[in-house]
């Protein structure tokens, strides 16, 4: 059949409270015109993130209540551990609350002040540890991704000739690690190719460098590669993933993307000692090495959710759908982030307002406009997040300014999505009469999750 329907039924839902126009202006405005600040209640559809807000399925649910609270050896940790060595293949797993704390780990253990750690495009909070350990997070996407607008099938990709000269600018010994998100969120959710994680994996090792998988959307990423990489089509997104872990010496991982829970992450590697040195750090600050700050019946749910989500019907449906939005968008002429990435439609703030200059933040101006539209909540992916040098504190124009619409797994149907189509229309037909923002106050890292803002005159 053509239509592609959601591969489950809806047992159980959750109501939504309706806003007027004017109850969305003062909301925001009391907000400091920061989505994040919202109250969810006051969200309509809430697009903020895919992170943690997925609808665990029945068999998810049925496994919290297995879940074993021992304190140590719980057997709700072998049956998380067995699930995530049968994907990843590593022999060591580090379970961790999330995956922020997972890289805090990794890179307290490996990075040192001065110290370079290059990816495809970072993440905010992975820059952020990057940095609070002293090094730099340098973003080396590919040159295919300056423009959104083509349907390049892995815009996802590292520039691997700027890493070959990165390396050789700073010496492999300042190298502590090599990163690469699957899939690149910051870059508009695009996928990496297989082709270019073996390269990255293959320049990397040549130099003695470790290299490391940001595995948020792992399963996405393979399933992209099915899709439109030669040689996959016949594969399954377990074998591919397999593959994709093989090039790799370790991994980090957030459970509240693709393992489809609501809290959870974890670290894996081949390496014994490095595997001991974060387990002496988790105690510290998470807890013991079989919990890892995650409760018995969040193992389990992580766990059932690993395997759900390398479910060829559930990944179809989820690329299909996102996809869909995407192209209706496209098809009305509203500048789009394409081909569609799995997890989210990034607009492209610059193109949609280009009478706003980056310094004055299109993206965060536009995500301001949405909610007042009809209160769907997106995050700003551009020049607040990435704009400040955390160096020299100075503020310059991000790579792109993009607004995400990240699509919570299993939550929205398509009538939902009909709803953010017509928004997204609506504020773009009046996009002449948006003005710019300025920032009144921000922390010194992240900045974008609690920062104010005010329009310019």
């Amino acid at each position: 059949m053509k239509t592609i329907i959601e591969p489950f039924r809806i047992k159980t839902v959750e109501p939504i409270k309706m806003t007027s126009e004017s109850e969305r202006r003062r909301l925001i405005e009391r907000a400091g015109y920061n989505t994040f600040k919202l109250a969810a209640e006051d969200v309509i559809i809430d697009l903020l993130t895919d992170s943690g807000t997925s609808a665990m399925s029945a068999a998810q649910w049925g496994a919290l209540m297995q879940g074993d609270e021992s304190y140590a050896g719980a057997r709700s940790w072998y049956r998380f551990e067995s699930a995530v060595k049968g994907i990843f293949g590593f022999d060591y797993v580090v379970p961790t609350h999330q995956g922020r704390a997972a890289e805090r780990i990794l890179f307290s253990v490996l990075v040192k002040p001065g110290h370079v750690v290059p990816s495809n495009t970072h993440f905010d909070t992975t820059a952020a540890n990057i940095e609070f350990a002293g090094g730099k997070a340098v973003d080396l996407p590919s040159p295919l991704a300056k423009d959104s607008s083509s349907r390049d099938p892995f815009k996802g990709d590292m520039d691997t000739e700027r890493l070959e000269e990165l390396i050789k600018e700073v010496g492999p010994e300042r190298i502590p690690v090599i990163m690469v998100t699957v899939t690149n969120n910051s870059g508009g959710g695009q996928p990496v190719s297989m082709a270019n994680i073996r390269e990255i994996s293959r320049i990397a090792h040549a130099h003695g460098i470790p290299f490391y998988i940001d595995a948020c959307r792992f399963a996405e990423n393979a399933y992209f590669i099915k899709l439109r990489e030669p040689g996959y089509a016949d594969k399954t997104p377990r074998q591919i993933a397999r593959e994709m872990f093989s090039y790799a010496d370790g991994a980090t991982m957030s459970a509240k993307k693709d393992a489809l829970a609501n809290i959870g992450g974890f670290l894996v590697t081949n390496d014994a000692e490095l595997a001991a040195r974060e387990r002496s750090l988790l105690i510290i600050t998470e807890g013991f090495p079989t919990y890892g700050g995650l409760a018995g019946r969040d193992l389990e749910a992580i766990a059932v959710g690993l395997e759900e989500v390398l479910q060829e019907d559930y990944l179809n449906y989820r690329v299909v759908s996102t996809a869909y939005v995407a192209d209706k968008l496209d098809q009305a002429g509203v500048p789009v982030m394409l081909p569609a990435g799995g997890h989210a439609v990034y607009l492209d703030a610059r193109r949609f307002l280009p009478h706003i200059e980056p310094l004055q933040y299109p993206g965060q101006a536009l995500a301001v406009e949405l909610y007042v539209e009809g209160g769907v909540r997106g995050v700003e992916i551009g020049t607040v997040m990435f704009g400040k040098d955390p160096q020299t504190g100075k503020e310059k124009p991000a790579h792109w300014d993009l607004l995400r619409l990240a699509i919570p797994r299993r939550v929205y149907t398509q009538s939902h999505m009909d709803y953010v189509i017509e928004v997204v229309q609506a504020v773009f037909e009046r996009r002449a009469g948006i003005r710019g923002m300025r920032i009144v106050s921000e922390p010194q890292f992240l900045r974008h999750f609690t920062a104010e803002f005010a329009w310019l005159d």
